[in-house]
């Protein structure tokens, strides 16, 4: 009985470390299916770098683990909760939805701030407004985050008087406040002048240091090669490849890998 409660526990534990986990995840838009059956888990602390063509699925992927769009089919567990799901896909209990977005935190492409809203304002919002955390609280937690990302002195700053950068590791900032489990980022450096992307990838290079969950999609091969403790390689809406950052990278078995990987070099 004591190795059966042993293994039962063992394996309660084991479910608790999934941070995300996706399966046999489908996307179509009208005629086109963009995402083929993907499946994929990322545990507690693991940074899952998605890398890919243009129009493989990778940002679709990602916003559908969110449920900034909507499967066509397929399941989806946040931290050991089943997302609760119609036959087409769709969520069928919004409040869990809610609740889960909580936990998740998505930095996209292009920033996303709201341009009439100080720095300040743009991190307190969603902990006051959403979580209702004492905007007292919430205040001194976002100064605490903006000097985190080296915007400690931009607090009241609007995001038309930044560069590209710094509004990216503002956004990053501002996704940090609601303190999620998993982070999501949107190919977060791909709108940047090449001089700003070092910032970004800086931050977030110290995030993942600390034990951070993230799936990340990135254009940034040796970034991800340097960061990432897992690779997906997605080609036309499947995972053609994954695995360790040295053996995606190091030793691609794919012919359509070391294609893709050789027109990046």
């Amino acid at each position: 009985m004591d190795t059966a409660k042993a293994v039962a526990n063992s394996d309660e534990a084991s479910l608790n470390q999934e941070a995300i986990k996706v399966e046999d995840l489908h996307k179509s838009f009208g005629q086109l299916e963009v995402l083929k059956g993907v499946s994929l888990t990322a545990c507690k602390g693991d940074v899952v770098a998605i890398i890919g063509g243009s129009g493989s699925g990778k940002s679709t992927m990602l916003r559908c683990i969110n449920f900034l769009e909507t499967p066509s089919s397929g399941k989806i567990t946040i931290g050991g909760e089943l997302v609760e799901m119609h036959a087409d896909g769709s969520p069928s209990n919004r409040r869990q939805i809610e609740r889960i977005r909580t936990r998740l935190a998505m930095v996209f492409q292009q920033f996303n701030l709201w341009t009439h809203r100080s720095l300040l304002e743009n991190v307190i919002e969603v902990p006051v407004h959403v979580l209702k955390v004492p905007k007292s609280q919430a205040i001194v937690r976002a100064h605490e985050l903006l000097e985190r990302v080296g915007l400690g002195d931009k607090a009241d700053t609007y995001p038309a008087y930044l560069s590209g950068g710094q509004q990216q590791r503002a956004a990053i900032a501002r996704a940090l406040a609601v303190d999620p489990s998993v982070m999501l980022f949107d190919e977060p450096t791909s709108a940047l002048d090449p001089e700003l992307v070092g910032e970004v990838l800086t931050v977030i290079r110290d995030l993942a240091a600390e034990g951070r969950t993230m799936l990340l999609v990135t254009h940034e091969m040796k970034f991800a090669r340097e960061v990432a403790n897992h690779v997906v390689y997605l080609y036309e809406g499947r995972i053609e490849e994954q695995g360790p950052p040295a053996e995606v990278f190091g030793n691609p078995k794919s012919d359509r890998l070391k294609q893709f990987l050789s027109s990046v070099a």
